[in-house]
Order: structure tokens, then sequence, then C-alpha cells
């Protein structure tokens, strides 16, 4: 999902070039496979002020050549493609190349059997790296995209500079699990515009929450976008991923990698709740936990400049205390997983 956005936002540090300055971005897109199960990558790669694409591989040439920062790798929410993400990749390309993904069983890609679950996408991914020959990410994942990017990083550690993970949780909240059953009968009966209100509702908080950014719009966005979706997308996102997220291990309490890692959501995520995140940072060796303010779950949306200079923030390593749109960044005490 994307969303045009022209409410006021607290001012942040904008790239040496904005967006609507600098040279057009370079766009690819990979058509790829995996045992058998069609996929595509987009690949967008800013330009230098001369023109020039950042080459950047995540490949250090020693130097002090080439991209900065390694690619950033997105793994978005299951209502999500790999275009969803084109309004914060103009902030985050003058960093570092942008990849998005609709991996086997989402967006344009094949449909995948239920019985395959988050290690067969977490391995997707990797064979994904391989293909674009890059060795080295950041990593991404939002809410189901969590999920996979949380495998990805306890199967593939060498792979992982940095691992950020937005409206993810230890395990899938009760009232969602339980909702589950209710909207495929709703499906079954043709109810769909009962089922967009359900899914509204469960993904946003209530209007008296607090204070969210342009909450009712993007209410009536997903809405509009759950209702004027083909046959092939509902089976695809709401039948098979909700039947797939209940029958494989949302998390699994392997090792993950020691790398610098962020946990992050919505003051107001009544979905996966900030003391959902706190505790899964717990569970993750070094990282730190905050909320973004005047937000719910959906903050990918709700504040996209803001969403897009913490990510740039976290990945070149500049403080994230004091920022206005950020409440406290925590660290959280350590707990046994499981």
């Amino acid at each position: 999902m994307s969303i045009d956005t022209t409410s006021a936002h607290v001012p942040v540090p904008r790239p040496a070039l904005r967006p609507v300055d600098r040279p057009a971005d370079v766009v690819e897109e990979h058509r790829l496979s995996f045992d058998g199960f069609g996929f595509v990558a987009r690949v967008v790669r800013g330009a230098d002020a001369d023109g020039e694409r950042h080459a950047g591989n995540g490949r250090s040439d020693g130097g002090g050549g080439g991209a900065a920062v390694a690619p950033l790798v997105v793994f978005g929410g299951s209502s999500q493609d790999r275009m969803s993400w084109a309004r914060h990749e103009r902030w985050l390309t003058p960093l570092c190349p942008v990849v998005t993904v609709d991996l086997p069983g989402y967006g344009e890609a094949d449909p995948l059997p239920t019985r395959y679950g988050m290690d067969f996408l977490a391995a997707a991914a990797r064979h994904m790296l391989h293909e674009l020959d890059m060795p080295r990410v950041n990593l991404l994942g939002a809410c189901f995209g969590g999920a996979i990017a949380l495998r990805f990083a306890q199967h593939y550690p060498d792979t992982l500079e940095r691992l950020l993970l937005a409206g993810m949780t230890p395990y899938v909240p009760e009232e969602y699990a339980r909702a589950v059953p209710l909207w495929l009968r709703m499906l079954d009966d043709d109810r769909h515009a009962d089922m967009a209100d359900q899914l509204v509702g469960r993904f946003m908080s209530n209007p008296g929450a607090g204070d969210i950014r342009r909450h009712a719009a993007i209410s009536r966005l997903i809405h509009r976008q759950f209702m004027e979706q083909t046959p092939r997308q509902i089976r695809m996102a709401v039948v098979d991923h909700n039947t797939r997220l209940l029958n494989h291990e949302w998390y699994r309490p392997e090792r993950v990698a020691a790398v610098p890692t962020l946990v992050f959501t919505g003051e107001h995520d009544s979905l996966t709740t900030p003391a959902m995140g706190r505790a899964l940072a717990q569970r993750l060796p070094g990282a730190v936990f905050t909320t973004v303010r005047g937000a719910d779950h959906l903050v990918h949306m709700e504040r996209i400049e803001e969403f897009a200079d913490l990510i740039a923030r976290f990945l070149t390593g500049r403080p994230l205390d004091g920022l206005p749109y950020l409440n406290a960044v925590e660290t959280p005490r350590p707990s046994p997983c499981g």
C-alpha cells in the first residue's frame, strides 16, 4: 500500500539532494525463480548529481569508494507489494540501493501453497540476494515481513549488516488468530465489505486512541484497496496468507546474530502493541526499541518522511535520542528465548 500525504510534518533532516532536486532513480525489475516458484525483485538505485547511478551491492572496496551503506532490503506486510515503498525510496536511495520484492505467494509472484512457511520465504530471499550479487545487506521487515526478516537473520547471519523490525512481535496476537476464521467465513458468504471493515478495525487503532496522522484518510484508503482486490489477490493475501501465518511458526527461539537491531512501531499500535515489540527486543542481542509519535501499526503510511528518516539514521549509526517524532529509545533487559 502507498498513500499520498499532504499533512504537515515535524521538520526532519533532508538528504543533501532533496528528492525533487536530484536526478531520477534507476529502477530495475528482476524476474526470479526459486524451487519452481516465480517472483519479482525491484532494485532502485539513486543517481549522483552527475547522473551516475550508485553501484552499491554490499561489497566493500576497502578504499572508501562505492556506496557507503549496504543495500536496504524491505519485506512488507501481506497486503503490500514491491511498489508499496515507492514514497520511501526517494528519501533512501541517496543513501543506498533499495530492494523491494514480491516473494512467492505475494503480490505479482506465483501463488505459494500454504505448506510453505517462513523458512522457505527466507530461503527465497537469500536466493534473490545471490542472484542480485548482494552479499551484505541491511534488512527491514514490517509486520508479516518482520517474521520473514527475523527468520532470515537467524538462518543467514553472515549476510546482515543491520536489522530493523517494524510492527513485529514474538507471537501472533491472540485476537488476530481468533479473527481469522471469522474473516474466512465472511469471504465464503461474499461479505467483502464487512471483511474490509474488520481489517481496518484490526490494523488501525480506534480513532479515540490518540492523535494519529491521517487516520481517517488511511482508513478509507485501505478499505477501498481491499474492496478493489481481485479474486486472485484475495486468495493469496487473505486466505493463503492467514492459513500460512497460523500453520507455521511465527517466531522461533533460534540464535540471532548480534548485529545492530532496531525494533519499533507506532505509539498507538493496537495490533502489534509497543509491549509486544519491547518483548521481542528483549530476545534480540543488543536491540533497541522505540515508538513513533502520532502513529499506530501503519506508521509507514502515516509518517512516511519520519519513517524514512528513522531508517536512514539507524543505517548510518546516527543517534536516535531526542528526535521530535520519537519517544524514548530503550535498551530492554535481555530475557530468555522461548
